[in-house]
């Protein structure tokens, strides 16, 4: 009875130990859980939407710049021009990078947003590129040349066919040009008036397209080598075009949006994009 109630004991004994020893790690295991959670919690959550190319590759070369200062950068792709900013107005998202301010203030123009430009970040020049024509003198007569359908980046294409001596515009045009302003069109060209997204997928269907880098890019493109002509980085379009860091009227001061802005215009972004883009993406900064 003796040894039986000593292996009894000990048995006890060395559940109590066990069962202690669970409960140590248990509660280890639950402090690194909470440390693990805190630390987690301790990032600000920042979600910006963007189109995928350049923005959207832009954007991830900062995610450990920012989640260094605790914040965590969410990216959402979008393809279009509408949706990022419905998305911004409505909370969803709590910035967008992939317009510039003259597209920004006809959206809140006409859809009754207020939205506002938190800092500049790139440009990217408009190009004419080739479709069944070569070459800008290859454009047959009567030919169709697609532009942008958005106001302003219709009449910035626009602007450039005038330049390349396609067309005439009314004296004095401006950003808020229209093809009812053509008053010279040698060629009898046809302006097919196209979204943005559609153009470069479209292009075999017209003589020549007028298309935003960006989509140039996604495309295939080679922007300095493929595009018949294109704005000049140095020109008064680089600086009215540049793309935006955007945001609902007073974020624009938040502390997220400006370590974002301080990520973004950094020598170590400048240097991506030159390199990367090689002149499709111009630094403004």
């Amino acid at each position: 009875m003796k040894s039986l109630k000593k292996v009894v004991g000990l048995g006890i004994l060395g559940a109590t130990f066990l069962g202690l020893a669970a409960c140590s790690n248990g509660s280890g295991n639950q402090t690194e859980d909470s440390s693990a959670s805190a630390s987690t919690e301790e990032k600000t959550p920042l979600t910006v939407g963007a189109s995928s190319t350049p923005h959207a590759e832009i954007l991830e070369q900062v995610k450990d710049d920012l989640a260094a200062e605790g914040i965590e950068l969410n990216v959402q792709i979008f393809d279009d021009y509408v949706l990022p900013n419905t998305a911004l107005n409505d909370g969803d998202l709590d910035a967008n990078f992939f317009q510039h301010t003259p597209y920004l203030e006809n959206f809140n123009e006409e859809h009754g947003t207020d939205l506002v430009s938190a800092g500049s970040i790139h440009f990217e020049p408009l190009g004419i590129y080739p479709g069944k024509a070569n070459s800008l003198e290859d454009i047959s007569e009567g030919g169709k040349v697609s532009i942008p359908n958005d106001a302003t980046n219709g009449a910035r294409a626009l602007l450039l066919l005038e330049a390349a001596g396609l067309i005439k515009l009314k004296e004095g045009a401006d950003i808020t040009t229209t093809s009812k302003d053509i008053v010279e069109n040698p060629k009898n060209l046809e302006i097919v008036e196209l979204d943005a997204s559609q153009i470069a997928r479209a292009v075999q269907d017209v003589d020549v397209a007028v298309i935003n880098a960006n989509y140039a890019l996604e495309a295939g493109f080679n922007v300095e080598n493929d595009a018949l002509q294109k704005e000049d980085k140095d020109s008064e379009a680089a600086q009215t075009y540049a793309n935006i860091i955007a945001v609902k009227a007073g974020n624009e001061d938040s502390e997220t949006i400006k370590a974002l802005l301080a990520a973004l215009q950094s020598d170590k972004i400048k240097d991506y994009i030159n390199e990367t883009y090689q002149g499709a993406v111009v630094p403004v900064f």
